[in-house]
């Protein structure tokens, strides 16, 4: 199912309009990654929408992989 475990993102319908003004109909799927975070000590796998994750990074929940880099070093 196309839909984001954090933010409830999911699909949107909607139509196509030709030049001729023909509707079809069309779905808008929200852009959905697969990321492993770590929620109490545990990891768990979620699927998170583009817009979710940045959201996490910049509160600091999830950290890029170049800083994981630094950190431990």
């Amino acid at each position: 199912m196309q839909k984001c475990d954090l933010t409830g993102k999911g699909k949107q319908f909607g139509s196509n309009v030709s030049f001729s003004q023909r509707h079809t109909k069309k779905v808008w799927k929200p852009n959905l990654q697969t990321k492993t975070v770590v929620i109490d000590g545990k990891k768990v796998k979620m699927k998170l929408s583009t817009q979710a994750i940045r959201t996490l990074k910049k509160q600091g929940v999830i950290t890029p992989p170049n800083k994981k880099a630094e950190a431990t070093k």
